[in-house]
């Protein structure tokens, strides 16, 4: 059977519970999202305008290039698509702070990116999708319209983020005690809905998963290399360096399993390369933050690579 055939189909319930997990992820991430997050940005804004740059223009532009090169087919095609579309993962956050990069700024560039996808990814992911020669097909399949796929996104996890950032802002206690619970709860729902998934289409995924670890290697090696690559053309420090690898090549791979159950009836090839993802980019990650802190060290003796261990962004903001 071919993955572009394999659909993981949910009962209407089942669908309506995932809408509610959505909204508690996207809730989780507001809830640890605080106001000075955003003023960071307005006070220091090239460092997230070249991030802004490289993750809504540049990012999908190399993925489609990539998607015309690599032995891939329609579903998994649109599953990278739909990957370079997604907002950045907190994880990235994480994965500065152990490299020594700017974590004020990494914060700050997450919390805004997550607002600005809401409408950002619908209508990139059906742009992009569009014009792809293949990957056509697939929205043509579920006949996705964009601007009622804005409106449900809107709805299903931007009120969510927006309760959430007014939650933060008014009952910041609240928030705090309420985030870990709210964040690992719907991490571990998603999971659930995941395996269920996949479990019915095992021996199908076993026969692709070669290629897709290929791709997915492949793809994630090239955003975070455009993370860097952009940061350095950009004049942005070392530490702003770190952050930018992560800002760009850490994708919400979790929130992008999500809408393949949504809208896109959990078509096999683009769940496998958003599942696979989620997994391998949290991986790459650590061993590239890993290395980058200990090179660093050896350099300067500091992770950061100056005595104080802070940049100017940090120190001002």
């Amino acid at each position: 059977m071919n993955v572009d055939d394999v659909v993981l189909g949910f009962t209407p319930g089942s669908l309506t519970m995932l809408n509610i997990v959505l909204g508690l992820i996207m809730l989780g991430i507001a809830l640890d999202t605080a106001p000075s997050d955003f003023r960071v940005v307005l006070r220091h804004p090239r460092p997230f305008i070249i991030a802004l740059l490289a993750q809504l223009l540049l990012l999908p532009v190399v993925t489609f290039a990539l998607t015309l090169v690599l032995p891939v087919t329609a579903s998994m095609a649109m599953g990278m698509i739909l990957v370079a579309c997604c907002p950045p993962g907190n994880i990235s956050q994480v994965l500065t702070h152990r490299s020594g990069g700017n974590v004020a700024l990494s914060v700050s560039m997450t919390a805004v990116g997550n607002l600005l996808y809401i409408v950002a990814m619908p209508l990139s992911i059906a742009f992009w999708g569009s014009l792809h020669p293949t990957a056509r097909t697939v929205l043509q399949q579920v006949a996705l319209d964009p601007v009622k796929m804005l409106l449900e996104i809107v709805l299903i996890i931007g009120v969510p983020f927006a309760v959430g950032l007014l939650i933060r802002a008014k009952l910041p206690k609240l928030a705090a005690k309420a985030h870990p619970f709210v964040k690992w709860f719907s991490l571990l729902a998603l999971v659930g809905f995941i395996v269920a998934a996949l479990v019915g289409n095992w021996s199908v995924f076993l026969q692709v998963l070669g290629i897709i670890v290929l791709v997915v290697t492949v793809h994630d090696a090239v955003a975070l290399a455009l993370g860097y690559g952009t940061a350095v053309l950009g004049g942005l420090g070392t530490r702003e360096r770190k952050a930018m690898t992560f800002e760009v090549g850490i994708r919400n791979a979790g929130l992008g399993l999500g809408i393949v159950f949504a809208f896109f009836d959990g078509l096999g090839g683009m769940a496998i390369v958003a599942g696979w993802w989620g997994i391998w980019d949290i991986v790459a990650g650590l061993v590239v933050a890993t290395l980058w802190a200990r090179h660093t060290s050896r350099r300067t003796g500091s992770p950061g690579g100056d005595a104080s261990g802070r940049s100017a962004v940090e120190a001002t903001s």
